[in-house]
């Protein structure tokens, strides 16, 4: 098989640490969803999910069916599937017919699921989201009664397995007037729940933030997102979390993730000579240059242009000209001995530095999740310890 332009290492040690600090901090008897939509957050639904099941995980949350079937392909028998978003009526059959958990978040799609199950003679497994205040997906107050009553009708055909929602903005303490309001509005779902004598199996609201933050928001299960690969919600969660420590920092969350690539020619320029596209870069005085054999396609974001860094042999040089749709350039004039085919490390340790996802968040504006599931699944992952 030939060679890809850049490869991503994933640390199984890094992840199992991760998830015993959750563990730890959600407590005994909560079960965690490990949250694997956008491909894993760019780590490779195929390979974290095997990772993760090592690290104790059992249950893992796509957005939509087609992720779903990645999740069945790569799970245990002994692990569970759930669909948070889009399941199109043409698939609810795969997904009764496989044990698929999913979200049902408008009331005409339960006599669709009725219709499945009864058809196939297996019980369709459904959590209903219910509309809280982020005004995405969820049933309203008006179709919840409804709602109850069809579920309660219907046990043997579709199981109750979870009454969930979704917070809007739990990173950020700002928002918690917010938050408390949905938590509110959640609690009067559970009450009529109680109040039909129709309870679900599962209750669960929290994602990675509102695990760490905050603790009446733990039910049954927690959904984990960005804190499983090793990156806190937001600046908010960490103070917090320091705080609550009394520590300066603290590596708690370890991230899993490495991304690397190696140097594909290297190039003496001339002073005034530019460097790449346009007129964006001039070498003020000779230089030598490195290119990398990747660039925007890759999901390596051009922002970067003039100002990011890669690590070559164990320092941070700096990218120079624009990053183009497959190359990029950067100035090793400070380097000696750079040879094509040397290893680069474009996120990651190297020696004693590092390159952190951070550090592309704040040059692009890009969000980490955003910047990690950009990175295309062509990029092959491996896992190491």
């Amino acid at each position: 098989m030939v060679r890809h332009s850049s490869r991503i290492e994933l640390s199984q040690s890094s992840l199992t640490n991760n998830i015993n600090f959750i563990k730890k901090k959600v407590g005994e008897g909560v079960r965690i969803s490990s949250v694997v939509k956008a491909n894993a957050y760019g780590h490779g639904i195929r390979e974290f999910v095997k990772m993760a099941e090592k690290a104790g995980v059992n249950h893992f949350a796509t957005a939509s069916a087609f992720e779903a079937e990645e999740v069945l392909a790569a799970k245990s028998a002994s692990s569970d599937a759930m669909i948070m978003g889009i399941l199109y009526d043409e698939d609810i059959d795969w997904a009764v017919e496989n044990g698929i958990e999913f979200y049902v978040f408008n009331y005409a799609r339960l006599p669709l699921v009725l219709e499945s199950a009864k058809r196939l003679g297996k019980q369709a497994k459904v959590h209903i989201e219910v509309e809280t205040g982020a005004n995405r997906t969820g049933l309203t107050k008006g179709e919840f009664p409804a709602t109850l009553t069809f579920l309660k009708k219907h046990p043997e055909e579709i199981a109750f397995k979870g009454l969930c929602t979704h917070f809007g903005g739990a990173e950020t303490f700002s928002n918690q007037f917010k938050i408390t309001m949905q938590h509110e509005r959640y609690k009067n779902f559970l009450k009529q729940c109680k109040q039909k004598n129709l309870m679900p199996e599962i209750r669960h609201i929290a994602c990675s933030a509102a695990a760490l933050a905050y603790k009446d928001t733990v039910y049954d299960m927690v959904r984990i997102g960005v804190a499983q690969y090793g990156f806190w919600p937001s600046p908010d969660i960490y103070y917090m979390h320091l705080q609550e420590t009394g520590k300066q920092s603290d590596g708690a969350l370890k991230r899993i993730f490495t991304w690397k690539t190696d140097v594909m020619d290297v190039r003496d320029v001339e002073a005034g000579e530019f460097i790449g596209y346009g007129t964006s870069y001039q070498a003020s005085q000779d230089m030598k240059v490195a290119v990398m054999p990747l660039g925007y396609c890759n999901g390596y974001p051009r922002a970067q242009s003039n100002s990011g860094h890669v690590l070559i042999k164990g320092k941070k040089v700096q990218i120079v000209g624009l990053i183009n749709m497959n190359l990029f350039m950067v100035d090793i004039s400070n380097l000696s001995d750079v040879q094509v085919g040397d290893e680069v490390v474009l996120v990651g340790r190297q020696n004693n530095n590092t390159i952190n996802i951070s550090s592309f968040s704040q040059v692009t504006q890009l969000l980490n999740n955003e910047m990690l599931s950009r990175l295309p699944a062509a990029i092959p992952r491996s896992v190491v310890k």
